[in-house]
């Protein structure tokens, strides 16, 4: 089925589309990374032997053959709901299963499968209020997926599926009807910015490659994603792959490259896989390689493997990775555009961005930018986890607000407590309040209040989070992640965390505040990358924000949170103390002394908060406070 001409390419579209008609009756397992942490592909390997010991026919990929009667069993991408995985999706009905055991199997295949019957108790519910099918679920109607569509409804490893929904139908538009001025106009007038947290025009970057007269030019796809609770590219890269791959393949048509590298951190076993396997379909099919479909045009896309450091997902750094150096960033300009991979004139964009342009191609500029606000036109997704009810990957147009996102499509903030902040955009993004709820999510609007989009996580607070631990805990990522080689960002980020850890365990001074935002100044101002220029981030907007909680710490040493183990106090009560010394002998610090049959007390300058104490003591009389 290799594919040498226009022809061939639209008669395989045809092919898989009716093959893909047959399939009456589907059940999708996703198999994205959470679920299969949850015993997913167990749970479809189960399908499949109940399915056949009941005398149904099965096929588990799209065969080429008439299809007759038989029961799809697919591995599906991410379908985004992750916390209620593993999820099981039965088409054409579209019920949803949530938190799937293998042994509701044997139900869903006798109730829904081979009779059509809705299991209530498998379906999710929220007061009170059962929905059964997917598309009824908040969680998923208040969402556009444009490039999530494909995300947990076709079988992830099958370039079959994907050109029978119509795949790499952009890519034949750019390569046959379309020149790279007109590709790159497109992208233009779409208004795609770089999903990667620059924001940076699309179209402008690959028009500043193109006009560059050096050869040859490179494609980079950086799929290395290193905020913590960042899972949008990974979930693109392991349920849709031929997507991204074919965005890469217009970009190169587009900018006169030949040759492409896909940049994903070793962290990613399976979307390694997926894409391996995904270049190793498309090449097979003549999509990828020498004079693709019968034309001029030849491209080839390898894997590069990263070591996970943060820093490679800054441009410099990540080319100078793949060319075997060590992951360090560059004094710009020269840009990447100019002098990237090799030293070559490169087009430098995150899986999200390439995965958004085959529908620009396809569907117009115009189309795109019906999505979202007029300077941040499209979707965004977003990873939605920390203190909120739904944890899960979404997409949401452009400009959405906070309020949507965190109580129509996350359910809110669980157990009854109170919203409090979000971190958005990673360690190099900032916090946003209650103030923020109806803020529009967009490039522009966040810069105005000193935070930005980044990737695309959200890390949601509720109201018994310590926003100085939280900040503590993002400037010690920050500050293990630098590479090193600019002064402001390797000193000024270890100052910053040592000050910040003396204020959680209580040592702070009131001059810390205003030493803090000293740093910050200075390291946003002279850091060589923009990942340097970003690390404060977390600091000043915490400090922004919720300025008396660091004054708690320092001025009355306690922590508002109840989370900064140091600010706990244990003392206890000489009426209760039998004088037993319990509590000293389980105390690991010898910060409790006494006299037996006296009442003991505690030393909290030698007191470790580890509450052994409590434990030990059968009088209740060692009491702790904040």
């Amino acid at each position: 089925m290799r594919l040498t001409s226009r022809a061939d390419l639209q008669q395989a579209r045809r092919f898989y589309a009716r093959a893909l008609a047959q399939q009456t009756t589907k059940i999708l397992v996703c198999a994205g990374t959470g679920c299969i942490a949850g015993g997913a592909l167990g749970i479809r390997d189960h399908l499949v032997e109940l399915l056949t010991a009941k005398g149904q026919k099965v096929a588990v990929t799209l065969t080429e053959e008439p299809h007759g009667q038989e029961i799809s069993v697919k591995s599906s991408g991410c379908h985004g709901f992750c916390e209620m995985g593993p999820l099981v999706r039965i088409e054409p009905s579209g019920y949803l299963y949530i938190k799937v055991k293998p042994e509701d199997c044997e139900e869903i295949v006798e109730e829904t499968v081979i009779n059509g019957r809705h299991i209530p108790r498998l379906a999710y519910s929220f007061n009170d209020k059962i929905f059964p099918k997917q598309d009824e679920i908040p969680f998923y109607q208040q969402q556009t997926r444009l490039v999530l569509e494909h995300c947990g409804q076709i079988d992830a490893t099958s370039v079959k599926e994907y050109l029978g929904l119509g795949g790499y139908s952009a890519f034949e538009k750019a390569l046959f009807d379309l020149s790279p001025d007109d590709i790159i106009k497109e992208l233009s007038d779409s208004g795609l910015r770089g999903r990667g947290g620059g924001g940076f025009p699309a179209g402008k970057k690959w028009a500043e490659v193109q006009r560059q007269k050096a050869k040859p030019k490179y494609v980079v796809c950086n799929g290395d994603e290193g905020d913590p609770g960042a899972f949008m590219d990974r979930s693109v890269m392991e349920g849709d792959p031929h997507r991204m791959l074919e965005g890469m393949l217009i970009s190169g048509i587009a900018c006169d490259a030949s040759e492409a590298y896909i940049y994903v951190r070793a962290e990613y076993p399976m979307a390694v896989n997926r894409l391996k396997l995904a270049i190793e379909e498309a090449t097979e099919r003549g999509l990828l390689g020498d004079n693709i479909l019968g034309s001029n045009f030849s491209f080839r896309i390898k894997i590069n493997r990263g070591a996970g450091a943060f820093v490679c997902g800054e441009g410099s750094a990540l080319t100078s990775s793949i060319e075997g150096k060590r992951g360090m960033p560059r004094v710009k300009p020269p840009r990447t555009a100019e002098k990237g991979l090799f030293n070559q004139p490169t087009v430098l964009n995150n899986v999200e961005t390439f995965a958004n342009v085959p529908e620009i191609i396809n569907k117009g500029a115009k189309w795109h930018r019906s999505f979202g606000t007029s300077n941040s036109a499209g979707t965004k997704a977003f990873a939605l986890t920390g203190n909120i009810r739904n944890t899960g990957l979404i997409e949401v147009p452009m400009g959405s607000t906070l309020r949507t996102i965190i109580y129509d499509i996350g359910g809110g903030i669980p157990d009854g407590k109170d919203f409090k902040a979000v971190q958005i955009g990673g360690p190099s993004g900032g916090c946003l309040t209650k103030e923020h709820l109806d803020l529009p999510l967009d490039f522009d609007s966040l810069k105005k209040v000193g935070a930005m989009i980044g990737s695309g996580g959200l890390v949601v607070m509720d109201s018994e989070t310590c926003m100085v631990e939280v900040a503590r805990f993002f400037m010690n990522f920050i500050q293990n992640e630098s590479c090193g080689k600019c002064v402001p960002c390797r000193e000024g980020t270890k100052r910053m965390l040592m000050i910040l850890e003396r204020i959680v365990t209580g040592r702070g001074v009131v001059r810390d505040l205003d030493l803090l935002l000293e740093l910050a100044d200075t390291i946003s101002n002279t850091a060589l990358c923009g990942l340097g220029k970003t690390a404060p981030n977390p600091v000043v907007s915490t400090i922004r924000h919720f300025r008396s909680e660091y004054e708690a710490h320092i001025v009355e040493k306690r922590c508002p949170g109840h989370v900064c183990a140091k600010m706990k106090r244990f003392s206890i009560e000489e009426d209760k103390c039998k004088g037993c010394s319990k509590c000293a002998q389980a105390c690991p610090s010898a910060a409790i002394s006494g006299k037996v049959k006296e009442p003991f007390f505690i030393d909290l300058d030698k007191c470790v908060r580890c509450g052994a104490c409590i434990n030990a003591c059968k009088f209740q009389a060692i009491q702790e406070s904040w």
